[in-house]
Formats: C-alpha cells, sequence, structure tokens
C-alpha cells in the first residue's frame, strides 16, 4: 500500500509537477519541426542554466566524476534516441514504455548482476509491468515497429545511468551540483555538434524556436530538481512512485495536446505500466 499519508500535500502537489514538467519537455520534442535540433536546444537551455548555478553550489566530490561522466554520455544517447524515436513513433506508445521499461531493467540487473532480492510486491511490480508492454505491444501498427524498438533500447539506456547515478550522487557528496554537472556536459556535445554540422539550420531554427527550448530545459532541469528536493522531506519511495504518473500525463498530453491517436486499450497499457512502474519504486 502506498502510504501518500505520509507525504504533505504540498509535495505531493509538487511531484506531480514535476512529472507532468518531464511528460511536457517530452512533448515539446515530440512538437518540434526538426526534433534533433529541438532536442539540442532544450538541452543547451538545461547546460546555461546549470553553469550559472553551479558557481554558488557545493561541488561534488573527485571520487564522483567519472561516474558524471559516463552518465552524461549515457545522457547524450538518450537525448538522441528520444528525438528520433518521435520521429518515427507516436509519444503516447513510447513514453510508456521507455518510462516503465527502465525501472524493470533496473531491478532485473540489481537482482541479477549485484544479489539483489526481489521482494513479493517487487515480483508483484515487474509482472504489472510486463502486463503493460504485452498489452502495449500487441496493439503495434507494422509501421511502429522501428519506434518500438527504439524505445527499448532507450530504457535500456535510461536504466544504465539510473544505475550509474546511484553508485555517483552517494560518492559526490552534493547531489544538487552532482545533477547540474551531468545536464552541463550532455548539452555541450549535442550543442557543439549541431554547431559544427547545422550551423545555418541551428541558428534559423533556434531564432524560430528559442521559446519552446527554454522551456523545455527549464521542464528537464526542475523536473529532476523539483523531484530530488520532494525525497529530502519525504520518503524516498513514495516519491519515486508518484513520479511515474509521469507516463499518465505523458500519454494524455499526447492526445489532447499532440492529437494522437490513443485508443482505449493503448491507454489502458499505459496506465497498467504506470500501476507497475509505481509499484516497482515503491517496493
Amino acid at each position: 500500500m502506498l502510504c501518500w499519508a505520509h507525504m504533505p500535500i504540498r509535495v505531493f502537489a509538487v511531484v506531480l509537477f514535476a512529472a507532468a514538467l518531464h511528460a511536457t519537455w517530452n512533448a515539446i520534442v515530440k512538437s518540434g519541426g526538426d526534433k534533433l535540433l529541438t532536442t539540442v536546444l532544450v538541452t543547451a537551455s538545461a547546460s546555461i542554466l546549470a553553469a550559472a548555478a553551479l558557481p554558488w553550489l557545493p561541488q561534488p566530490d573527485p571520487a564522483s566524476w567519472p561516474f558524471i561522466a559516463a552518465s552524461a554520455a549515457l545522457q547524450v544517447i538518450y537525448f538522441v534516441l528520444v528525438a528520433r524515436i518521435y520521429q518515427v513513433a507516436d509519444m503516447s506508445q513510447t513514453y510508456p514504455l521507455m518510462r516503465g521499461t527502465a525501472p524493470l531493467l533496473v531491478a532485473i540487473v540489481g537482482a541479477v548482476g549485484f544479489g539483489a532480492s526481489l521482494s513479493a510486491n517487487m515480483w508483484i511490480g515487474v509482472g504489472i509491468i510486463c502486463t503493460g508492454i504485452l498489452s502495449m505491444a500487441v496493439r503495434i501498427r507494422a509501421g511502429d515497429s522501428r519506434g518500438i524498438r527504439l524505445a527499448f533500447l532507450n530504457a535500456a539506456v535510461i536504466a544504465g545511468y539510473t544505475l550509474i547515478d546511484g553508485i555517483g550522487v552517494r560518492r559526490s557528496g552534493a547531489p544538487a551540483a552532482y545533477t547540474l554537472w551531468i545536464f552541463l556536459t550532455a548539452g555541450l556535445p549535442l550543442a557543439a555538434w549541431a554547431i559544427g554540422t547545422r550551423r545555418g539550420s541551428i541558428a534559423f531554427y533556434a531564432r524560430q524556436n528559442w521559446r519552446f527550448g527554454l522551456i523545455g530545459g527549464v521542464g528537464t532541469l526542475a523536473s529532476y530538481g523539483l523531484a530530488l528536493w520532494a525525497m529530502t522531506v519525504a520518503p524516498i519511495a513514495v516519491v519515486a512512485a508518484l513520479r511515474e504518473t509521469s507516463i499518465l500525463f505523458g500519454t494524455i498530453i499526447a492526445g489532447l495536446l499532440l492529437k494522437e491517436r490513443i485508443g482505449l486499450a493503448r491507454a489502458a497499457a499505459a496506465g497498467i505500466i504506470a500501476l507497475g512502474a509505481a509499484l516497482l519504486r515503491f517496493a
């Protein structure tokens, strides 16, 4: 049972807002005329904001820098895959798969690779996620298979940097700065690539779409930062479980704002994945 009573209502609202922000910046990428350049604008904005905040924060311990580098490298892959996925597939289908499969992989890797035991609730969560994924998979249209494969690949990337950050942030002694350094170092290579290979395109595209890039950058930073703050004032497991509502927000945004055809079966599958992910996070 999720003990929401242990969470103050203001914290509950903040975590829901953080979940909505995460889904929102994904929707911004999906709605962009050029998905990759939109992603570059989002990550570049996040890098600028991180650079502005870092001088005012205690810096991470040197022992955490290899983890920052590894996580940032995976984040670059993650952002590129997000852009590619939304170019070839619906957000309402791929966003739940990415966000729901990642905690499933983390749990499996933790059990197999690190000898962590899975509780009964965790096994139930694993089963529910698998049910949701299978429910989503049987509804795949012929042209969607590439996006689905990329979504599963990106889930593995998410699981990878989650496991890395789980160790690195503990060694950093400065969780906020650790997180901002990842945003800073992940955004720079993407910006450098865009300037080096598509200078004319990125300049014109930035003039036309910088507001969306800024909103997305604020969204991705604030989403993680607010969740991090919530974990300092409320039970971590409850916060992590509530964050999985981003799957539902993503599905709703895709239907209402992006005008994707969701249907009852896809909406139900997204709900099942969200429930399983929440249970797995809470267990």
